[in-house]
């Protein structure tokens, strides 16, 4: 999906657009990722990238850093309201955990996710949701690292990946 000057179109909407077709979309065997870095995939799960901000290596301002923080939030706080509005209000994950999993590899994609924010909101879509049985679906802010963009980020997890 592409706008008429080539480049992915952005907002809310573009965002719930996205969210369900990766709801549909079946788990590969193997990791993968999309040549744009959007999207990684693999057992179990997907991770997307519904929006990025700007990066910070030129200009890490206060000022540049709130702007950012405040266009990514404000996407994160529509796509959260249209998806309570489908499927009941979410439960709070904390991610913090799964950063101090040594005994046992943590799965995807809540180790990668762990790496980049602190928590996410989640829900379960019912059965008869499109692609869903089965599924979980997150949504969260996180970054990478301070230079790095401030990313609006979904992933789609198989149901046994969460703890009760």
């Amino acid at each position: 999906m592409t706008t008429d000057s080539g480049t992915p179109p952005t907002g809310p909407k573009a965002s719930l657009a996205l969210i369900d077709d990766v709801l549909a979309l079946p788990f590969p065997a193997g990791e993968e990722s999309e040549d744009s870095g959007v999207r990684s995939s693999g057992p179990g799960h997907h991770l997307l990238i519904l929006r990025a901000g700007q990066d910070f290596w030129d200009d890490a301002s206060t000022e540049t850093v709130e702007a950012s923080e405040d266009e990514i939030e404000a996407e994160f706080s529509v796509v959260a309201t249209a998806l309570a509005e489908r499927w009941g209000e979410p439960e709070t994950v904390d991610l913090w955990p799964y950063l101090a999993e040594d005994a046992s590899p943590v799965p995807e994609p809540l180790g990668q996710l762990s790496n980049l924010a602190g928590s996410m909101q989640l829900w379960r879509p019912p059965a008869d949701a499109p692609g869903a049985g089965g599924r979980w679906l997150g949504l969260t802010v996180g970054q990478a690292d301070p230079e790095f963009p401030i990313w609006l980020l979904a992933a789609v997890g198989d149901a046994s990946t969460l703890p009760v």
